[in-house]
């Protein structure tokens, strides 16, 4: 449950930020920072935030090489869906949210790494061990 919980949370941070729908940081930021400019800057600092969290965890666990693998692994899954004829790629929207579900896959699987590595291994990771 904590590996789907840290994937959801990933997938609600990249699309609190940008979506093809109305309902997106990027969209409600452009169109009202002038008259809400201290609350543009501090939603956009809170994203930020878990922004790099993510990334920080996700690059420690993984790696760059591990990123740009979970990507194509999700991707030749989506072409494998495409090829079989169960996914259309027709839809600008659906493909904006096909990669938001791709990269959140990636930041779910990066912040869940260390966990899955000790329960398959029985290691601790340095950072992990209690003081």
């Amino acid at each position: 449950m904590g590996i789907f919980l840290r994937w959801l949370f990933a997938f609600v941070l990249l699309s609190a930020t940008y979506n093809p729908t109305q309902w997106s940081y990027a969209r409600w930021s452009f169109a009202h920072y002038e008259t809400h400019l201290s609350l543009v800057v501090f939603l956009g600092l809170v994203l930020a935030i878990g922004y790099i969290i993510y990334l920080r965890a996700t690059l420690r666990s993984i790696g760059p090489f591990g990123m740009v693998l979970i990507l194509a692994l999700v991707g030749t899954l989506l072409w494998v869906l495409y090829d079989f004829g169960i996914l259309t790629l027709d839809s600008r929207q659906l493909n904006t949210w096909l990669g938001i579900f791709a990269l959140s896959v990636v930041l779910g699987i990066g912040l869940s790494w260390s966990i899955v590595r000790r329960k398959l291994s029985g290691q601790a990771d340095v950072d992990d061990v209690d003081e």
